[in-house]
């Protein structure tokens, strides 16, 4: 068996890691997930973990990072190469998915303090004029970030410091080739059957009890990164129905932000994912005997 990653990305809901799953018990593969939120303990219920390497890694009190991501994510892939075994690097972050399957090449991290500092700079001059400083330095990265984006601006202009943008001239993200032989597959769902599938998620996770979860999580110390685990702030501020209301929506603004993430990724194969799993799990390695780097499926 020649070398070859399966890469699969699709909007939330999509039916991701059941697809992964599918595919693991058809051929001999082992899941990495490619989520910026699943590497965190604590919050499975919120971040829909499912067993897969790179779930669940860090504490809630930690920050984390692209480029930590990407060296553990190349040392799972090769492992899992080395063993034999099909690596499926699994999920909806286009940035830790891209990260996993290839060198990419990463802004500088910022000074020490500079984050600190320029965070007080917005706070005190306010937010129309840090982002005049902004299109001063950087006017590409003003363009593309409102002024009211005080996480974005801020990070903007601490790229500026350290001699990188926001919006390089050149999309570094998807230049370059892969590590090793890679198929990257895309999930599609009708938008009708994905929003009915983001609500039942939703509810599903009340059920569950993601409110008891969220209110341990919070009851210690908890990182900016962690913070931004998307419905954290909904579970816990609002009464059930509109929590559920609130994330449903906020959910389905995501999914449509992912689906622009899967139109910029260059050689993506697109599959109907409006099945059942072990069908859109038999169309992707069917795709991967078609290019001669996968036996066939057991």
């Amino acid at each position: 068996m020649a070398e070859l990653v399966l890469a699969i990305f699709g909007p939330t809901a999509s039916g991701k890691s059941a697809v992964a799953e599918a595919i693991a018990q058809r051929v001999p593969a082992e899941l990495v997930s490619a989520d910026a939120l699943q590497v965190y303990r604590g919050l499975p219920i919120l971040t829909n973990q499912s067993p897969a390497r790179l779930v669940g890694i860090l504490g809630l009190d930690e920050e984390s990072s692209v480029a930590e991501y990407q060296r553990l994510a190349h040392a799972a892939v090769d492992e899992i190469l080395a063993a034999g075994r099909i690596p499926v690097v699994v999920g909806g972050t286009g940035l830790y998915l891209r990260a996993a399957i290839a060198e990419l090449e990463l802004p500088p991290p910022p000074a020490p303090g500079a984050r600190e500092r320029l965070e007080r700079f917005y706070d005190d001059q306010g937010a129309e004029a840090a982002h005049e400083l902004l299109a001063e330095q950087d006017p590409a990265a003003a363009a593309a970030v409102h002024r009211n984006d005080r996480r974005r601006v801020v990070r903007a202009l601490e790229l500026v410091e350290a001699g990188s943008s926001l919006r390089p001239a050149q999309d570094r993200l998807w230049g370059g080739e892969t590590r090793h032989p890679t198929l990257v597959v895309g999930l599609e769902v009708p938008a009708d059957e994905l929003e009915r599938r983001i609500e039942a998620r939703t509810r599903a996770m009340f059920e569950r009890g993601v409110e008891e979860e969220v209110q341990r999580a919070l009851a210690g110390p908890i990182s900016a990164t962690a913070r931004a685990v998307h419905g954290l702030d909904e579970v816990a501020t609002l009464p059930r129905e509109q929590a559920i209301d609130a994330i449903v929506v906020l959910t389905r603004r995501y999914a449509a932000y992912q689906r622009k993430w899967m139109r910029r990724i260059p050689g993506l194969v697109a599959v109907d994912a409006g099945r059942a799993p072990d069908e859109v799990a038999a169309e992707i390695l069917s795709l991967a005997e078609q290019v001669g780097s996968v036996a066939p499926a057991r």
